[in-house]
């Protein structure tokens, strides 16, 4: 044991210890900083909240059409009453809120027979406008019969008008 320390101190050298240095260890941390920036860049949680809310009300808009259509079948052709006309679209109530000042389809949530309950948008969380009893969704029926349902709210796509 002696023999060696005399060897090493002779030398001049002194055995390194192992272990990283603080500029390695920065140097990891700012690579690492690097991709993890680059990676939240290129998944785009904002956009990505944007087209989920999107998708929902691509949904929405699909449910309230099936259930006027669903309506209509079940009723002889007939649309449920007072459906707005001509082009003249007026928001549809929520749930519950046939007093709104809105239009009322509660037609369709009567026993949860065509839907449960009348679908929200989700920019309309405390109602459209804030306080009212809207969902969000507009609605009426065409010079040609058909219904038009729009979802105003609509971020990215393209959702606001659905044939």
């Amino acid at each position: 044991m002696e023999k060696q320390e005399k060897e090493c101190c002779a030398r001049g050298t002194f055995a390194r210890s192992k272990g990283f240095t603080l500029i390695e260890i920065l140097l990891a941390i700012g690579i690492l900083a690097i991709l993890a920036t680059a990676v939240i860049i290129a998944i785009n949680p904002a956009r990505q909240f944007a087209e989920a809310r999107d998708t929902q009300r691509w949904s929405d808009v699909n449910a309230i059409m099936n259930a006027v259509y669903q309506y209509s079948v079940g009723h002889k052709g007939k649309l449920p009453t007072n459906m707005p006309q001509n082009n003249d679209f007026q928001e549809i109530c929520q749930t519950g809120h046939d007093t709104c000042g809105v239009y009322d389809l509660s037609e369709l949530t009567i026993d949860s027979k065509y839907l449960t309950a009348m679908p929200i948008d989700p920019a309309c969380a405390e109602g459209c406008p804030p306080g009212a009893y809207g969902t969000g969704y507009f609605i009426t029926a065409n010079t040609d019969g058909r219904i038009d349902i729009q979802a105003r709210n609509a971020e990215l796509s393209d959702v606001e008008l659905i044939r």
